[in-house]
């Protein structure tokens, strides 16, 4: 089976991004990794191929995929026979916001 080219448009440690670069490394798919928050001509090509800014975003053979999971990403490969099923479990979450996104704990209440 080919190896799909692939084009990742990632934030460096976003839990989403971590997502997508855990399954890379479930499949063993080099991609290209590129940072969107230190590289703005990186982030302007992503919102230029994407039509939108919120990411990541992964480029599959010239299709984009603009606001995907780690978990979207593997079920869009997996549909396309771009990569097949494994049992390996991906080294980190692949379907986890930002850490500044995740919900607060409900407020604790104590009773007298």
């Amino acid at each position: 089976m080919n190896k799909p080219k692939i084009i990742a448009y990632l934030k460096p440690s976003c839990g989403w991004s971590m997502g997508v670069r855990a399954v890379m490394r479930k499949y063993d798919l080099p991609f290209e990794d590129r940072d969107i928050i230190n590289d703005p001509v990186q982030r302007q090509e992503m919102i230029q191929k994407s039509g939108q800014m919120l990411s990541p975003c992964v480029e599959v053979n010239g299709h984009m995929l603009p606001d995907i999971s780690g978990e979207e990403v593997e079920a869009y490969m997996l549909a396309n026979g771009l990569v097949s099923q494994n049992n390996r479990v991906p080294d980190a979450p692949t379907n986890q916001p930002c850490a500044h996104e995740m919900p607060a704990g409900a407020p604790m209440a104590f009773k007298r």
